[in-house]
């Protein structure tokens, strides 16, 4: 018989986010590469629209909810 407890429950959400967060970073469009990290024209201003802004929002709250529940963890166990 398997026992839930909260540690494990928050154990699980912490894996669900780390997927979806290395996810939403892989999918993101790098257009700059290493051009801009090297002193290159890496100025260049981009807007994101449409589905490119909504992962890039959502990898930022993912982020910060995963930078959170890690604390979470930390008190818990």
């Amino acid at each position: 018989m398997s026992t839930l407890s909260i540690s494990n429950i928050l154990i699980g959400i912490h894996l669900a986010i780390g997927v979806l967060l290395a996810l939403a970073i892989l999918i993101q469009h790098r257009a700059s590469g290493l051009t801009a990290t090297f002193g290159g024209s890496g100025a260049v201003f981009v807007q994101r629209r449409g589905a490119e802004r909504v992962i890039y929002k959502a990898s930022i709250w993912l982020s910060v909810l995963f930078f959170g529940l890690s604390i979470v963890e930390w008190y818990v166990m």
